[in-house]
C-alpha cells in the first residue's frame, strides 16, 4: 500500500487539539512532510430536549458548519507554517475515521488534555482507541505548562523541538519496531537517543514467592543490558551512523519512561496494536505511560507493518 508523505492531525476545536497541530507543523519539518487535517463529526442517536419543554431539531447542515468552522480556524493557525497542508470534514465516529485514514500517511498526531482519571481512560476516547488501532505509529501530545501541569481548554503551551528521545526497549517484537521508529525520529532531529529497560527487581521479588529468595541482583542487570547490546546493535546494522545510548535501571517500564517524559522531548512505546477485544485496550506499559507522561508520546504496532504489507 502506497503511503502519502503527510501527517494526519485530528481537529476538534480545543486548545489540545490545536497544541497537537502545533507539534504536527515542528515535525513535518523536521521530515520534509506535509500535513492533513481532519474534522470528523456525527449525529447523536438521540432528540435533545429544548429549554422551552419541547424538542431540538438536530440540524446535520448547522453541525456540518461548525466542523467546518474548526477546519478553518485550524488552516488559519498554520497559515504561515510553510509546509503543505490540505484537509476535510468527514462524517462518522472521529476514532473510527482517523484508524482509517492512519492507512495512508507515516504519522498520525492527536492531542489530549492529559487530566487522567477515569474520563481520560474510557474506552472510544481518541486519544486512547487512536493508538491501540492505527496503521501507522501516532503520536499523543499532551497540553501541559511548563510544570507539567495540564492546562485548561482555552490555554496554550509552548512547542519544544525534540532534542532528547527516550525509547523502551525489551527484547519483544513490538519493542524493536519502537527501536527503529526512535532511531528514525533521532535522525530527522538530530537529537539524542536513549535505548532504556527497566528490571523491577524491588517488586518482583516481593511479590511473587515463586522467585529465588537470594537474586543476583547485578548479574540480572547485566544480562538484561546484554540483550539490550544485542537488540541495538542489530538496529543500527540497519540505519548507519545512528548513535543510541543504553541504560538498564531498576523499576517498570511505566515507572521509567513516565519518570523520564519529564526531561525528554519525545517518548516512545511499543504495543501489540493486535485489533478485537484484546486491542481495545494497549498493553500496561504503553497505556500507562500515554496517560502520565509529560512530553508527547509515540505508539508503534504492528498494524503498521501489516498494511505496508
Amino acid at each position: 500500500m502506497t503511503r502519502e508523505q503527510e501527517i494526519l492531525v485530528g481537529m476538534d476545536g480545543s486548545s489540545a487539539s490545536l497544541h497537537a497541530l502545533d507539534w504536527a507543523v515542528v515535525e513535518a519539518r523536521a521530515r520534509g512532510l506535509g500535513l492533513r487535517l481532519v474534522v470528523a463529526y456525527s449525529l447523536p442517536s438521540f432528540t435533545a430536549a429544548s429549554l422551552d419543554g419541547g424538542y431540538a431539531a438536530l440540524d446535520d447542515e448547522a453541525i456540518r458548519a461548525g466542523a467546518q468552522a474548526v477546519l478553518d480556524e485550524a488552516f488559519a493557525h498554520v497559515r504561515q507554517a510553510g509546509v503543505p497542508v490540505h484537509g476535510r470534514v468527514v462524517t462518522g465516529d472521529a476514532a473510527g475515521v482517523l484508524v482509517e485514514e492512519s492507512r495512508h500517511v507515516e504519522l498520525a498526531v492527536v492531542g489530549t488534555r492529559g487530566r487522567g482519571g477515569f474520563a481520560d481512560r474510557l474506552l472510544g476516547t481518541v486519544s486512547s482507541a487512536l493508538p491501540a488501532h492505527a496503521w501507522c505509529p501516532t503520536v499523543v501530545v499532551p497540553l501541559r505548562g511548563p510544570d507539567g501541569h495540564p492546562l485548561p481548554d482555552g490555554e496554550t503551551a509552548e512547542v519544544r523541538p525534540v532534542r532528547r528521545i527516550v525509547v523502551g526497549v525489551d527484547g519483544s517484537p513490538p519493542a524493536e519496531r519502537a527501536l527503529h521508529a526512535a532511531i528514525r525520529e533521532a535522525e530527522a532531529w538530530d537529537a539524542e537517543l536513549f535505548a532504556v529497560s527497566g528490571v523491577p527487581l524491588a517488586s518482583m521479588t516481593g511479590a511473587l514467592a515463586w522467585l529465588p529468595s537470594a537474586v543476583d541482583h547485578e548479574q540480572v542487570l547485566k544480562d538484561i543490558a546484554e540483550g539490550l547490546d544485542v537488540v541495538v546493535d542489530r538496529a543500527v546494522l540497519e540505519h548507519p551512523g545512528a548513535r543510541v545510548q543504553r541504560r538498564v535501571l531498576d523499576g517498570t517500564g511505566a515507572e521509567l519512561l513516565t519518570e523520564f517524559s519529564a526531561a525528554t522531548d519525545l517518548v516512545v512505546v511499543g504495543s501489540r496494536g493486535r485489533g478485537g477485544f484484546a486491542g481495545l485496550l494497549l498493553g500496561s506499559t504503553s497505556q500507562a505511560v500515554l496517560h502520565h507522561a509529560r512530553c508527547p508520546v509515540m505508539v508503534v504496532t504492528a498494524r503498521g507493518d501489516a498494511a505496508a504489507a
